[in-house]
């Protein structure tokens, strides 16, 4: 309903928005340089943000870049599970057939890997998103997974994205082999105001609407109840436009940015 009363050709704060109509913010900018870095390098990249800062998405955004027959990222977020589960997952995800023994399955994936990497010239990038809640025994067999040759070389890249508690968790004495591995290291900063005025402006034009259904002082209420979260922005302004529309407000003010905030609780 609010599509049509505002003119609007789709919500333009909906999830599904494609990855070549990104808004380039400073955060997606700096994950996707460093993804570069990593596939042209190799080795292993640490990226945290709090929950809805866009991390997964500049993800999808630097997938579409790649050359698909020179790199090929395998996207994991089941983290909790156990070190088994994670080689089974692995070796599915690389089109082996798993074994009923981890040390067998270690191997393959070894195996694999490394003739990917010598013989084919193509790069593995794992990523495993969440990586806050993967189980210290996985983070030990990372740490062995990436080692080849002793130690002399990488046959693939380890991604591992989460939330700010797993640089923490990396500060373990039991971890810390894996964290000197580590050559790309990288936490978001969010949203700023100066960008999520120009995020809220690029979206509307997106969509065909004028950028002056919501006025001024209403997207600062609205960056202000969102503490820096993108997911959170989208969805309050998806319910101010609801509002708006339902009480036909040709202009989206702070006193429906605010409603749409009791509404779904961004206080």
């Amino acid at each position: 309903m609010f599509k049509q009363f505002y003119g609007m050709s789709l919500n333009p704060f909906e999830k599904g928005i494609k990855e070549k109509d990104a808004y380039i913010s400073r955060d997606l900018k700096e994950m996707i340089s460093r993804l570069d870095y990593l596939n042209e390098t190799r080795g292993i990249g640490l990226f945290t943000a709090s929950p809805g800062s866009g991390k997964t998405f500049a993800l999808r955004c630097f997938t579409k870049k790649v050359n698909p027959n020179l790199t090929k990222v395998i996207y994991l977020c089941l983290t909790t599970v156990t070190t088994t589960e994670f080689y089974r997952q692995f070796c599915i995800s690389l089109g082996l057939e798993p074994c009923s023994r981890k040390s067998d399955m270690f191997k393959n994936i070894k195996d694999y890997m490394e003739n990917m990497s010598s013989d084919k010239r193509v790069h593995y990038m794992l990523v495993w998103d969440e990586a806050q809640y993967l189980s210290t025994d996985i983070l030990r067999d990372l740490k062995l997974l990436t080692n080849f040759s002793m130690d002399s070389k990488d046959c693939f890249s380890l991604v591992l994205i989460g939330q700010p508690i797993l640089n923490n968790i990396l500060e373990k004495q039991i971890h810390e082999a894996l964290k000197q591995r580590i050559i790309i290291n990288y936490d978001f900063e969010g949203f700023s105001e100066s960008e999520a005025i120009e995020y809220i402006q690029s979206r509307l034009s997106l969509a065909g609407a004028s950028s002056e259904i919501i006025d001024n002082n209403a997207v600062l209420a609205a960056y202000r109840s969102c503490a820096s979260s993108i997911r959170r922005l989208n969805m309050l302004l998806t319910k101010a436009l609801i509002i708006g529309a339902q009480h036909e407000k040709t202009v989206i003010d702070t006193d429906i940015i605010m409603a749409a905030a009791n509404e779904i609780s961004l206080r």
